[in-house]
């Protein structure tokens, strides 16, 4: 596979950039794919009507299931095998899926949908802080000046909080923000990692941290159907696209692209539920689509030009 990133240096400065017009057009109709389908996820856990711990038990049960039997099918005995060739570092990402995915139920169990995935959108501040920590990639200045227009966004969700009793649930939904940001970095240092066994040993990590908590079998029937429609297909297959997108692009530009689930994931819970958020939550989410619109052609704009460059290069 092509390296997603190509370093250049100009006038003494070093810039990442898509080597290949494919490259980034296939990184961004794999994590628009995941985006779409984890959009969906709040839905399916109103829908529930259940407690938070059992919605996560059976996520995780279900999630762990469906993605093993693709794995053992495909792959026999080499199913988990990054378990083995880098312990530390798939452990430690299917532990990250796996209080994601606590975070974020329990976050929408305490707050409005909107709010919770409003707020998730910052996850790019995260991943950007923690690229540059550990210093995988440099962020260009256009990516910053994004994170901090996203973090007003979400102080604006936090403001319309004031009063009514949401705060925690914003609280929760900034761990799941720095969770999914961290995330998303680790897997951008290992390109060539099997995402799939990650996400499902991530599902036993859910079950395993609420077991003591939930009561599994008290749901409904029809409660159960939707936890299985959950925990079956929408999650592993969104999780498991968004995990790959990271194999051609930066995390924090896949991280910018999870904010489409702010547009989206309300509007499926308002056309089914009728769940109205507070209106600083659409002021907040304005402002952060916006900015992910607008960081985005930046993007596509630098990219071009780079490519012309080098390509003028070549033929000198």
């Amino acid at each position: 596979m092509v390296s997603f990133d190509t370093l250049v240096t100009r006038g003494g400065s070093k810039v990442n950039y898509a080597d290949t017009s494919r490259e980034r057009t296939i990184g961004l109709l794999i994590v628009i794919s995941g985006v779409t389908a984890i959009s969906f996820d709040a839905l399916l856990i109103r829908l529930a009507q259940t407690t938070a711990w059992n919605v996560i038990f059976w996520r995780g049960i279900f999630t762990f299931l469906s993605l093993a039997l693709v794995l053992v099918c495909t792959k026999g005995k080499k199913a988990f095998a990054p378990f083995q060739q880098v312990p530390k570092t798939a452990w430690t990402s299917a532990f990250l899926f796996g209080t994601g995915g606590i975070f974020f139920v329990t976050s929408v169990a305490f707050t409005s949908v909107a709010n919770t995935v409003v707020i998730i959108s910052s996850a790019p501040l995260f991943a950007a802080l923690f690229t540059r920590l550990f210093r995988i990639e440099l962020i260009p200045l256009r990516t910053w000046m994004a994170i901090v227009l996203a973090f007003c966004g979400v102080i604006l969700v936090f403001a319309g909080s004031l009063g009514h009793g949401a705060l925690l649930g914003d609280f929760i939904a900034v761990l799941t923000a720095c969770n999914a940001g961290g995330n998303l970095t680790l897997l951008r240092r290992s390109p060539d990692l099997d995402r799939m066994g990650l996400v499902s040993v991530g599902g036993i990590v859910m079950a395993a941290c609420v077991l003591p908590w939930a009561h599994p079998l008290q749901v409904s029937a029809q409660g159960f159907v939707y936890l299985m429609i959950m925990g079956l297909v929408q999650m592993p297959l969104a999780l498991y696209l968004i995990a790959q997108s990271t194999r051609y692009l930066p995390s924090p530009e896949v991280s910018l692209f999870i904010i489409v689930e702010t547009l989206l994931s309300p509007l499926w819970v308002w056309i089914v539920l009728g769940e109205v958020p507070p209106m600083m939550t659409y002021v907040g989410g304005t402002l952060i689509v916006v900015t992910l619109i607008g960081h985005s052609w930046m993007g596509m704009r630098e990219i071009r030009r780079l490519r012309r460059v080098a390509a003028a290069e070549v033929q000198v």
